[in-house]
């Protein structure tokens, strides 16, 4: 890490301003054993045997040249003497104690005395040195995440790994404050070569680790205050079943079955639409004869193929970007394409042809509701482009999910989902004119197979999954699910919201 300037104000001691910058370093780097401190006509260094507590050891140097530096030049050579280490024309080195082992109450004591007459620098540029860097057991993190049930670790210099378990980050003391040398030296331990330099010269990177025999881990490596984070997901080395996610298998079965077509599962970060789309495709791939095509970045659930084919390609190792992925993926003759994300005008273009050319598409996408999808996938492209990609959504949706893991009575965590067939004419009107209420509206019809949050987060309820005050909480529309569980709630009538507009 480079050197960083702090502000100290013109405090009195030394080991004050040694201290305050300890809080900078640790907050960046991690414990250190060593402080390196340089202001105008000064500088020192203060080290200490371990990572904690109070500094024992300082060398200082003066530029003789440095305004305060008379004050020195009073005081008698003979007090100096057994702390000076080099003194020349231009600069006078110190060093409290002189020698390891000598009692260091007594150097620092002197080394106070020494400056209690200079008026030390109010701004100083600061480092670390000497971090921790014994490795970092990724082994023992994998079994922790398990032992936990943690969906992820967070690794940041200056604490010890961080686990998120249903959706709270708790604090491990598994292993103690970790380093930046330590996070470093793990990215670097874990990653492919391409990876490594595509961190050390982006500044970020994302890939794949598989722990033999505990899991896999999609890794997200990035740097933040010019010092190295890391993120692990936890992917189970066994995809989950529909019954183990706790969703709707005769659903899942009724959408896996699907021949053509585009599939998404949407929702916020963290929600388990991957897992939700690997369920998905380990299904299809256990019970239909065809070939699977996925394009990932990274790749996160390995798959094996079992009845079906199942290639899967990473962006970056196999193939340059989604778009060019997707328009190669018709030539190589598969019956599902499986998108890892849909986050450009060209990937959605290339999804949606796909799907209206024979083939099930399953992508994920960032969104809120399921009937907020539309309008968020046609903001991508440009106005004079948005009526024709309504259009072809029209014709070529199939369904949108849109999933939220809510607390579960007991621990854990359930997904409560929004789904959405274009199934009814109300719907892909309303798809077609890009109108979310007549959408919504159009879910609740009894003729649609689709359903809102509020009623499924009511039936979650009624199945003892959840309490009430987490279903209004995860609800889209708090004042329809109280009507819903008191049975005053009534469907709004198509006619009444085109006449409101």
């Amino acid at each position: 890490m480079a050197e960083f300037v702090l502000g100290t104000g013109f405090q009195r001691s030394l080991r004050d301003i040694a201290r305050l910058l300890e809080v900078q370093v640790r907050r960046t780097q991690g414990a250190p054993r060593r402080i390196m401190g340089n202001a105008d006509g000064i500088s020192f260094v203060a080290s200490r045997e371990k990572f904690e507590g109070k500094f024992t050891q300082f060398e200082l140097s003066f530029d003789l040249a440095f305004e305060e530096i008379h004050y020195i030049e009073v005081l008698s050579l003979a007090e100096m003497a057994p702390y000076i280490t080099e003194q020349t024309d231009t600069v006078l080195h110190l060093r409290f104690p002189k020698v390891e082992g000598e009692d260091p109450g007594a150097g620092i004591a002197a080394m106070d005395a020494l400056l209690k007459g200079i008026r030390l620098p109010g701004v100083w540029r600061g480092d670390g040195g000497q971090f921790r860097v014994e490795r970092i057991n990724v082994e023992l993190l994998f079994k922790a995440m398990v032992e936990y049930r943690a969906s992820d670790v967070h690794l940041s210099p200056g604490f010890a790994p961080v686990f998120r378990v249903d959706g709270d980050t708790r604090l491990s003391e598994i292993m103690g404050p970790l380093s930046s040398v330590q996070i470093r030296e793990l990215i670097r331990e874990i990653a492919d070569p391409q990876y490594w330099k595509e961190f050390e010269t982006e500044k970020q990177t994302s890939f794949n680790f598989h722990q033999a025999g505990l899991g896999y881990s999609r890794v997200s490596a990035f740097i933040k205050s010019d010092a190295p984070h890391c993120t692990m997901r936890f992917l189970p080395e066994t995809i989950p079943s529909f019954e183990e996610l706790h969703v709707p298998r005769p659903t899942m079965e009724q959408l896996a079955k699907l021949h053509r077509g585009l599939l998404l599962l949407t929702g916020m970060t963290g929600s388990g639409k991957s897992t939700t789309v690997a369920a998905l495709v380990d299904w299809i791939n256990s019970h239909k004869s065809l070939h699977i095509l996925t394009i990932e970045n990274p790749i996160e659930y390995v798959h094996s193929s079992k009845k079906s084919i199942i290639s899967q390609r990473c962006l970056g190792v196999d193939v340059a970007n989604f778009s060019d992925a997707v328009r190669g993926a018709l030539r190589h003759d598969p019956d599902v394409i499986v998108i890892g994300e849909m986050r450009d005008p060209d990937t959605i273009r290339s999804a949606i042809s796909a799907a209206a050319t024979g083939h099930l598409v399953i992508s994920t996408l960032h969104a809120n509701t399921a009937s907020e999808v539309v309008n968020r996938i046609v903001s991508f492209f440009d106005p004079i482009e948005r009526d024709l990609v309504k259009l072809q959504l029209r014709d070529a949706l199939r369904c949108v999910i849109n999933q939220r893991l809510v607390p579960k009575i007991g621990g854990g965590r359930v997904p409560a989902l929004e789904i959405l067939f274009n199934d009814v004419k109300a719907i892909s009107t309303g798809i077609l004119e890009g109108d979310t209420d007549h959408i919504r509206i159009g879910m609740q019809q009894t003729v649609s197979h689709s359903m809102l949050f509020e009623h499924y987060l009511y039936k979650l309820y009624q199945d003892g999954l959840i309490d009430i005050a987490h279903a209004r909480e995860f609800a889209t529309d708090v004042s329809m699910f109280d009507q819903i569980v008191m049975g005053t709630y009534s469907v709004p009538r198509l006619e009444g919201v085109r006449g409101g507009h």
